[in-house]
């Protein structure tokens, strides 16, 4: 084996051979090297062509983003006006926002950080609600946003709708100088849709991309799209600038960097053309002729695929408008694109630029700003991001927005690329919203103002400025009532102003009015702080107060102090135009310690107390109390039953017979009202004629009794009793019934048959004209006048000469005394003697005995009336009493 390796050994290197074996040897290793510098210059090939692909899908992905950002930054500039829009108008604003082409999936508004406003609504309906402050996979980029301030894109995130998208959110402070954070709005841009528009899908054939920096914290977030084990395999890599960070997108050929090398034949076969140089020199210079056109023809591919991507940006650049600038910072030396040129007022000449230049447009007032944002840009963040003004040749200004990045390539100074935009009209907008809040907010604080007057106006009184009654029933409404501790009382005085009336009709309401103000006045400077007054009538007034319980009765002790205050203020005097006017304060005083009592109630009660003291003689105070409830329970049943029994027609005439004092012949019968209760059988009016009096039916009652007595008449005088005439009792109110007569003469009242019975105090009142012309009408009709319970009022002679009643009758309060008593004997006698003087019968009441019709005959009476002769009767009685003539056997 050794004899035969030294064999071919020495035949290799024989001296013929060693310069085929030197060009061998030189040949193979040039082979060898330049296989490998080929392999190496496809790869830097490969990995430019890789570069150009990713690098327009970084364009595309920045410009896309952005773009989307910059459409939702118009919408939170519309909240920070509106910060009360509803959904509906949150609706409307993103509708016009998505009308465009955008990779906006819906948008959201978080007031207080909870999702309240979503547009659109159909497929999102999951999102109302969400609370950012709780959702862990969304709370940290909520809560940097508000911290911040600042815009912050996350995500890639899983939505609660279902579905991955990136997240914008943008903080949203409201007031005159955005101090106030209202919340946050959140774009949700589907991804899908992203990547389709920025070329990653279009790649997907012959490249692998990943894109790492989940929540825009570059290669330091986790990959989001792509397969992980790119990273490793030495990718392409760029950074995709973001508002608030970057992502890094990292790309390899299909199937890596080694199953695309080069086909290695080619180059062997020039090594062994090599190695046969002189046998195949034609052939050798042919394949290398062949290989350096086959490179040609690549780099012209390069070139072209270069142009492509060129225009292709030139027409994203175009169609955003966005002027696109470069700047040598080591040499001072800027690049501005046509674009840049216009924004800047500047000719489209493609003349050299400076520093200079772009600080010369500066408005004045934001030049130190902007230059200062330029340098720590530069100098510090490595990024530029600023807005500001240009003051054109023209004078015109125009607001721009610029933004920016530094880098530095190997062995290049370093340089700062950004763009330029023009966001004059978005400005514009903004302060027309501006403007239009602050005019809008004038006008609500002008409503509110007027509100507040008309409000004021309703629940107060214009003439003493104290509450109306509207407030009190609010009060009343709005009051819990008493404590529930048991420890404070809550009362209720009802104040009415006794003589008001008076002062008011023959002063006039001038008067009036200041004896209102003075009695409003009186008030406010008595009550204590805290109460409440309010005038709730023509000369009523309430105070609501609160008051601690103490033990012994000083609740009512504190109450009562403070309703003698108030009259004694109210009482004194008040002058107007030289007359002193007075007026007096009657107080009803009504209060619980009862837990969730009805303060409504109180003032129901302090009414009825109110009543009691006017009823007393007025000038008083009353408290109401459990005596004062039942009464008024009593009489208000009372009350309802008397209604009632008039619809049933249960009141009726009873009948007391009249006699004359000397021959005992019956002369007439006066009817005296009776009501037939249902269930306490037959009552007199001492029982009901004071209440129906306070309901103003005694009129009513007073011609029932008369239109039954007539029948009754009529009744007798078809049976031939002789009843010659019957008294009938008139009330006041009914005198003073415009429509009496009218009424009287319906009734064929025969002339004699009938006497009406007026108390002594109805014609006392001269001044009532309707009265004196009712009775002197009654007269004419033939229905005489008498006058009843005569000696206890206040009648004068000139009064019974002007009235002449046919008939005085003396009350029984005169008559019962007289058998014992002389005194009262002769002021019988001397009443007697006037009616005889004036030619007026008289008769007496109350005639109890035999010895008082005596003593009566004996000083002159004509007429007796009493239970000596018969107690009053009903009609069917009375007949058979007058047929019997039963009084003839009791005298």
């Amino acid at each position: 084996m050794n004899s035969v390796l030294a064999r071919i050994w020495n035949g290799l290197f024989r001296l013929t051979n060693i310069p085929a074996v030197i060009v061998f040897v030189v040949v193979a290793a040039a082979g060898v090297f330049a296989e490998s510098q080929n392999r190496e210059a496809f790869r830097r090939d490969l990995r430019a062509d890789v570069l150009g692909d990713i690098s327009l899908i970084r364009a595309k992905l920045e410009g896309n983003v952005k773009g989307n950002i910059e459409l939702v930054r118009g919408l939170v500039s519309v909240l920070e006006t509106e910060p009360d829009a509803d959904q509906i108008q949150f609706a409307a604003l993103a509708r016009r926002l998505l009308a465009g082409d955008s990779q906006i999936r819906h948008l959201a508004a978080a007031p207080g950080l909870i999702v309240s406003m979503v547009y659109p609504v159909e497929g999102n309906e999951k999102a109302f609600g969400l609370d950012y402050r709780k959702n862990d996979a969304q709370r940290a980029a909520a809560f940097r946003v508000r911290d911040s301030g600042k815009i912050v894109v996350a995500g890639p995130v899983d939505l609660v709708q279902g579905g991955k998208a990136l997240v914008g959110r943008f903080p949203v402070f409201t007031g005159q100088d955005h101090d106030r954070f209202w919340g946050i709005v959140s774009a949700v841009i589907d991804v899908e849709r992203l990547y389709a528009a920025s070329g990653l899908n279009d790649v997907a054939d012959r490249l692998d991309v990943v894109i790492s920096g989940k929540d825009g914290i570059r290669a330091a977030g986790l990959p989001f799209y792509g397969a992980e084990t790119v990273l490793s395999q030495n990718p392409v890599v760029v950074d995709v600038n973001l508002p608030t960070g970057s992502w890094q997108v990292a790309a390899v050929p299909k199937g890596g960097w080694e199953t695309v090398s080069p086909n290695p034949w080619p180059l062997r076969l020039l090594v062994f053309a090599a190695g046969a140089l002189i046998l195949v020199p034609t052939f050798s210079t042919g394949r290398l002729i062949e290989e350096r056109q086959r490179h040609i023809g690549e780099l012209r591919n390069r070139e072209k695929l270069l142009a492509r991507l060129s225009r292709r940006l030139g027409l994203a650049l175009a169609t955003s408008r966005v002027g696109v600038w470069e700047m040598d910072i080591d040499h001072n030396e800027l690049f501005w694109d046509d674009r840049m040129n216009e924004l800047y007022g500047y000719e489209l000449d493609g003349g050299a630029r400076g520093y200079e230049h772009w600080a010369r447009r500066l408005h004045p007032d934001d030049l130190a700003r902007a230059e200062e944002e330029f340098r720590l840009a530069v100098e510090e963040r490595g990024h530029y991001d600023s807005e500001y003004r240009l003051r054109l040749p023209d004078g015109s200004v125009r607001h721009i927005r610029a933004i920016g990045v530094v880098y530095r390539d190997d062995g290049e100074p370093t340089r700062i690329v950004g763009v330029n935009w023009d966001v004059s009209s978005d400005i514009l907008l903004t302060e027309d919203l501006k403007r239009a809040n602050q005019l809008t907010e004038a006008r609500n604080s002008e409503l509110e103002a007027t509100k507040a007057r008309i409000e004021h106006n309703a629940l107060h009184d214009s003439l003493t400025g104290l509450a109306n009654r509207r407030y009190l029933d609010e009060i009343l409404s709005e009051s819990p009532g008493a404590d529930g501790d048991g420890t404070d009382a809550t009362a209720l005085l009802h104040i009415d102003l006794d003589r008001f009336k008076q002062i008011n009709d023959t002063l006039g309401h001038a008067a009036g009015d200041a004896i209102l103000t003075h009695a409003a006045s009186a008030l406010a400077d008595t009550v204590e702080a805290g109460d409440f007054v309010a005038r709730v009538g023509g000369d009523e007034f309430v105070v609501l107060c609160r008051r601690p319980l103490r033990a012994g009765g000083a609740l009512i002790e504190d109450l009562s102090r403070l309703a003698e205050r108030i009259i004694a203020r109210i009482q004194r005097p008040v002058v107007y135009e030289g007359h002193e006017c007075r007026v007096g304060g009657s107080i009803g005083i009504a209060f619980t310690a009862e837990a969730g009592a009805d303060p409504k109630k109180l003032l129901v009660n302090a009414d009825i107390a109110l009543y009691r003291a006017k009823s007393r003689g007025r000038n008083r105070y009353q408290f109401f109390n459990e005596a004062l409830q039942a009464e008024i329970v009593t009489t208000k049943r009372v009350a309802d039953e008397i209604l009632t029994g008039i619809e049933r027609g249960e009141f009726t005439p009873y009948y007391q017979p009249q006699f004359d004092a000397d021959t005992l012949a019956l002369i007439g019968v006066e009817a005296l009202a009776r009501w037939r209760h249902p269930r306490e059988g037959m009552l007199t009016p001492d029982r009901f004629m004071k209440i129906a009096e306070e309901l103003n039916v005694v009129d009513m009652i007073d011609r029932i009794i008369l239109e039954r007595t007539l029948a009754d008449m009529k009744t007798w005088r078809d049976a031939e009793l002789a009843v010659p005439k019957a008294s009938v009792n008139v009330s006041a109110r009914r005198l003073r019934d415009e429509d009496l007569v009218r009424s009287l003469r319906d009734l064929d009242i025969a002339p004699g048959t009938i006497s009406f019975e007026l108390v002594e105090s109805i014609f006392l009142d001269e001044q009532d004209e309707v009265v004196a012309w009712n009775v002197d009408h009654i007269k004419e009709l033939g229905i005489d006048v008498e006058i009843d319970d005569f000696g206890t009022g206040y009648a004068s002679i000139v009064s019974l000469l002007k009235l002449k009643p046919s008939r005085l009758k003396i009350d029984r309060q005169f008559i019962l005394p007289i058998v014992d008593d002389e005194q009262r004997r002769h002021l019988v006698g001397s009443i007697i003697d006037i009616g005889s003087s004036l030619g007026i019968e008289v008769l007496a009441e109350g005639v109890e005995t035999m010895a008082h019709a005596r003593m009566l005959r004996q000083i002159g009476c004509h007429a007796l009336q009493g239970y000596a002769f018969a107690r009053p009767m009903p009609a069917d009685e009375l007949a058979d009493f007058v047929q019997a003539r039963r009084w003839r056997a009791a005298s």
